[in-house]
């Protein structure tokens, strides 16, 4: 069986450690730890590994957050894999940092990348993780924040939430959306 798994961000490094691209964070510390090196293919940057007879497609969008929906739609296509075994890794202003939250469907939030998907897919029912990013800014501030690099004391703590959100991702294919939303969305 075979998992889509997309983290959603930007490409290019002026955008590399920012709160926007925790998706690519996420997958970059799991390929890391996993002893794999994304590809550059078409549409994003490709992975896979093997975890108990299950293949993990992991996938960074080349497109842009605004046109995720492109990488990831012809990801599916290509690699042949059903949309309830895709899973999107995405940051998310309304919760708090390191906070995770699984879900099986739902609106974009505001977001734009997930906007894209839905748009592309013609549907929100998918699965996906938000990331919680905080949301410390001024008013008008929203863009700067976003685009901005960590705080010192979120990245004093990064690696212990970027290493919980890799065990969902794992979890995932294991045990199922519905035993992973409920392990995962409170700790």
């Amino acid at each position: 069986m075979k998992y889509l798994i997309v983290g959603l961000g930007n490409p290019g490094l002026e955008y590399k450690n920012t709160r926007h691209n925790i998706g690519f964070t996420v997958l970059d510390y799991l390929a890391e730890k996993s002893g794999i090196v994304f590809s550059d293919k078409r549409y994003g940057f490709r992975a896979e590994f093997n975890i108990k007879g299950r293949t993990l497609v992991l996938v960074k969008p080349s497109t842009f957050m605004n046109l995720s929906g492109k990488a990831v739609n012809y990801y599916l296509q290509f690699e042949n894999i059903p949309v309830e075994n895709m899973m999107i890794i995405v940051d998310d202003l309304a919760l708090p940092f390191g906070a995770l939250r699984i879900k099986s469907k739902g609106g974009s939030g505001g977001h734009n990348g997930l906007q894209h998907i839905e748009d592309t897919l013609g549907t929100n029912v998918y699965n996906r993780m938000r990331f919680g990013i905080g949301s410390e800014f001024g008013r008008g501030r929203q863009v700067d924040y976003v685009l901005g690099e960590w705080e010192k004391a979120e990245l004093d703590k990064m690696e212990e939430r970027i290493s919980l959100a890799c065990e969902a991702i794992k979890s995932f294919p294991l045990s199922g959306i519905e035993r992973t939303m409920n392990f995962f969305n409170n700790k």
